[in-house]
């Protein structure tokens, strides 16, 4: 398991950095299975999660919800039919921070990844 899982979020403002080209790749290849895309010119990371059923995809939407609520930072959640998109980002500075790659390893951990 990734060592982002152990690492604290930092609150952010507007004028929070965005991760440097450094930073993402460092950080990203401790969430190899996440994909950068770019969406209305924000990067962000995105990842989709196969399960058996409905069921199983709406507990683990449920269970994405509830780590974000403990730290007040939420991903766009694609709930369907045996899969879960899960896309983290910064909405405040309109990008990557260190926050979603920390956010991306805690939901490999909830998903058993």
């Amino acid at each position: 398991m990734s060592d982002l899982t152990k690492q604290t979020c930092e609150a952010c403002s507007k004028d929070s950095p965005l991760a440097t080209e450094q930073e993402k790749k460092e950080l990203g290849a401790e969430v190899p299975d996440w994909t950068t895309v770019t969406r209305n010119g924000e990067e962000q990371l995105e990842r989709t999660f196969k399960l058996k059923n409905f069921a199983e995809a709406l507990a683990f939407t449920n269970k994405v919800g509830e780590l974000a609520e403990e730290v007040d930072h939420h991903p766009m959640i694609t709930t369907e039919y045996g899969k879960v998109t899960v896309t983290w980002w910064t909405h405040k500075i309109g990008g990557l921070h260190r926050n979603d790659f920390i956010m991306a390893a805690r939901t490999d951990e909830l998903a058993g990844a």
